[in-house]
């Protein structure tokens, strides 16, 4: 039996719902399929339930004991957007008499739920890009959709990892652009900028996609390498490998001064370090021959640029200057002089002049002159290179004697140079004193070319003095010889003679004309060993000038005081 809701039996039979006539509910898009949404339930005996509309239900089902709507399909209101809002007409009857029914009017509302985050194309940004690019440049444009709801908007957000809170790009309206200018030649300035673009939804709970930025920026040669001009100075006695100086080359490119030093051209005598710019010295120099050298060191970059093919060049221009350094000492022509010189007493006269020079730097004329031996009772003196004789220093009596001078002449060459060379001249004056006699004052003079080396003995540290009863015997014996060898020479013409006087008559006549004459060459040659053994000479003799005894080397003339 059917009652109605009071709980009566009424005549006839009328099944009632025990819910109102219609009702909306709403559920989340999330369930699953066959979850449970509402359940119907009516008063009655022996019920059926079953859904009139739709026929047929794609997302709802009920069941027939129980009256329970259930869910039979997922609830996506991306893909299936008629699935918001379902109207469904439940039938409750009996078994028995389906006739005895009642309808129920459902709406389902179906609750959008957040539950996909965002969806980007690419979803990983990597670029590179030069150094040079310009401000505004457009990197990419992120294109992203919200899957539970296409039409939903989406919040962009840009978000620095490294270097943090970087300016040098921007994202304006889904766009990824270079904010600031790029410079890489500052460390820690470029190459890389890492960071992340943030894509929020406006769902409920707000579900958020993170796209990955990565910016390499590379760097691009800009700038060519230059170094300033400089001038250097050496020796010109400076040795191999010397070190001149440093070239410092300057590039604004990073990483800094990644240069290449060479020389291009120039001679060889100079190398240069290609890394570190050392200028070395490989060779000799000359200052009489070359005096300035300018070479031009080209510097090349490296590493500055991705391309590693990418070089830019400088130049500049280094000046060598050569220090003059003695190295020649002063010639003089002649080099040994030998003067007679006729004097007037008690008068000054000039004797001769030394010519000196340095005939392989004829730029060094400063030479001095100064007598450093020779010069005794200080008769003789220079002006200039002139030699002057001063016989008025001694004043009266002057000697009427022949005197002998030997002067050595000390000639150097001056100046800031070092060191300073020298070479000596040698003058040998003798000097005649001036009679009535005498017509004119005269001066003969010997010299010695400088192509010939004369022998100059100016110091003997040892000599053999004979005993005298040794120069006697040597005399004697040298008598006997020669008187020996005229013996002789007399029995040799004698059997000449004999053999003349035995072939001819007129022979014998004359033979004692020929034994004169004879005779006296005999006695010629007995009388000249005598006069060389009378004039014969020890080396010593006595320089009325000064009173001194001095030894006389007669084969090269040089005299050695005693």
């Amino acid at each position: 039996m059917i009652r109605d809701f009071c709980g009566h039996h009424p005549r006839a039979s009328v099944v009632r719902l025990q819910r109102q006539k219609a009702q909306s509910i709403t559920i989340p898009e999330d369930l699953v399929p066959g979850s449970k949404v509402i359940q119907v339930q009516a008063k009655g005996s022996n019920l059926l339930y079953e859904i009139i509309s739709p026929v047929p239900s794609p997302l709802y089902s009920i069941g027939q004991v129980a009256g329970v709507v259930r869910t039979t399909a997922p609830l996506d209101l991306a893909r299936a957007q008629d699935a918001g809002v379902t109207k469904l007409q439940v039938k409750a009857f009996e078994r028995l008499r389906p006739w005895a029914s009642a309808v129920f009017d459902l709406t389902v509302n179906v609750r959008a739920v957040n539950q996909w985050p965002p969806r980007c194309h690419p979803a990983l940004l990597v670029t590179q890009i030069p150094e040079t690019v310009p401000v505004g440049t457009a990197l990419h444009t992120l294109t992203c959709f919200d899957p539970d709801s296409a039409s939903n908007p989406l919040d962009y957000q840009l978000q620095f990892h490294n270097p943090p809170d970087s300016t040098s790009l921007r994202l304006r309206d889904r766009v990824l652009e270079v904010n600031t200018t790029l410079d890489c030649d500052t460390p820690g300035a470029c190459f890389q900028h890492a960071a992340s673009i943030l894509v929020l939804d406006d769902g409920q709970p707000q579900m958020t996609t993170e796209v990955p930025v990565l910016v390499m920026v590379t760097p691009i040669n800009e700038f060519s390498p230059a170094c300033v001009p400089r001038t250097f100075r050496v020796r010109e006695d400076a040795g191999p490998h010397t070190l001149l100086g440093s070239i410092v080359g300057t590039d604004m490119d990073y990483p800094r001064n990644s240069l290449e030093y060479y020389i291009s051209g120039g001679p060889s005598t100079f190398a240069v370090d290609r890394l570190s710019g050392e200028l070395h010295l490989l060779g000799p120099l000359d200052y009489e021959r070359q005096k300035l050298y300018r070479i031009i060191i080209l510097l090349i970059d490296y590493n500055q640029d991705w391309d590693l093919n990418s070089h830019r060049s400088g130049s500049c221009t280094v000046t060598i200057e050569v220090e003059d350094v003695n190295d020649h000492a002063p010639e003089c022509e002649p080099p040994f002089q030998e003067l007679t010189i006729y004097t007037p007493l008690g008068r000054s006269m000039e004797v001769t002049k030394v010519s000196c020079w340095i005939p392989q730097e004829p730029q060094r004329s400063t030479l001095s002159y100064s007598i450093v031996g020779g010069n005794s009772q200080n008769r003789f003196r220079l002006q200039g290179t002139v030699l002057m004789y001063n016989d008025s220093v001694l004043g009266p009596p002057w000697p009427e004697q022949p005197c002998t001078y030997e002067l050595l002449i000390h000639v150097a060459d001056v100046g800031p140079s070092i060191p300073h060379l020298s070479t000596t001249a040698t003058i040998i004056a003798h000097l005649v004193p001036w009679k009535a006699s005498t017509v004119a004052t005269s001066t003969h003079r010997s010299t010695v070319s400088s192509t010939m080396t004369p022998l100059i003995v100016t110091d003997v540290e040892t000599f053999w003095k004979p005993e005298p009863w040794f120069v006697v015997v040597v005399t004697a014996t040298g008598a006997v010889l020669l008187l020996a060898l005229g013996w002789l020479l007399t029995r040799i013409l004698q059997g000449f003679a004999q053999s003349l006087q035995a072939s001819s008559k007129p022979a014998r006549a004359l033979l004692p004309n020929s034994n004169q004459g004879n005779e006296g060459s005999i006695k010629r040659l007995m009388e000249a060993p005598r006069m060389e053994i009378s004039q014969h000479f020890d080396g010593r003799a006595h320089d009325v000038c000064t009173g001194r005894d001095y030894l006389f080397n007669t084969g090269t003339g040089a005299r050695r005081w005693l």
